[in-house]
């Protein structure tokens, strides 16, 4: 399939925020806040999907609010990039109700992950649009430590130049939510290389579990001449990671 290059983002620009997996009201007051500002200085306009505050016990809300969220901020001329609030365990369900056609026809940044993952996958599959794997609405509302991502997030959606990926000089796996001014950093030793040499080819992955929850369907993507790239949390323990790294 022929792949859509969606157009980068520039000043003064809209942006839709969308929940199409766990809904907005999870995250408090204080990263909201810090999130929409960072959005600001960066002279990016945000909008919200009229949805995102719905709930349910399972911390989102009904396929159909989901959906028409969706599907609004592809259809909106005014926006040219959709971010989604968070992570989750269902935008899966979304899938086989999704009008690929108003998709392929209005193509704009899609960025996301985690469960993200599946909506990722799923519209380059059916579609050709190349979407981004990158930080939620919820991860801008980092208080500390955020500009290696902020960084990242300009060179690759903001500019047409070629990047070069480096490692950041730290990283954190702490649960940053729970106290913004408590963070511990980890040292990063560099890339551990198992096969030296050089590729290139589509770059297709991301979170391991969703990943596969794709497999099997048509909304999984041709592996071809790619570069799997995969992310996963802490409910992928090292004992069940080998089968499902090799599935």
């Amino acid at each position: 399939m022929k792949k859509i290059y969606p157009k980068k983002l520039k000043i003064g620009d809209e942006v839709r925020i969308i929940a199409p997996s766990r809904s907005i009201k999870i995250l408090n007051e204080e990263i909201r806040d810090i999130a929409s500002k960072r959005f600001l200085d960066l002279k990016l306009r945000i909008s919200f999907g009229k949805h995102i505050y719905e709930t349910d016990n399972f911390n989102s809300t009904s396929i159909e609010s989901r959906l028409e969220d969706l599907h609004e901020a592809f259809s909106d001329e005014n926006v040219k990039g959709i971010i989604t609030v968070i992570g989750g365990f269902n935008s899966n369900q979304l899938l086989k109700y999704i009008d690929w056609k108003l998709i392929k026809n209005n193509p704009k940044i899609f960025l996301g992950y985690s469960d993200i993952t599946a909506l990722n996958n799923a519209i380059f599959a059916k579609t050709g649009l190349v979407t981004y794997s990158g930080p939620h609405y919820s991860s801008f509302g980092q208080k500390l430590y955020f500009d290696f991502t902020l960084d990242y997030f300009k060179k690759c959606l903001m500019s047409d130049e070629p990047m070069l990926i480096s490692r950041s000089e730290q990283w954190s796996d702490d649960p940053w939510y729970l106290d913004q001014d408590k963070r511990e950093l980890i040292g990063n030793n560099g890339y551990l290389v198992i096969n030296e040499g050089e590729s290139e080819g589509t770059i297709l992955g991301a979170n391991l579990c969703t990943f596969n929850l794709l497999q099997g369907t048509e909304y999984f993507p041709d592996l071809t001449d790619s570069i799997l790239f995969l992310e996963d949390d802490y409910e992928t323990v090292p004992h069940t990671f080998p089968d499902l790294f090799t599935q």
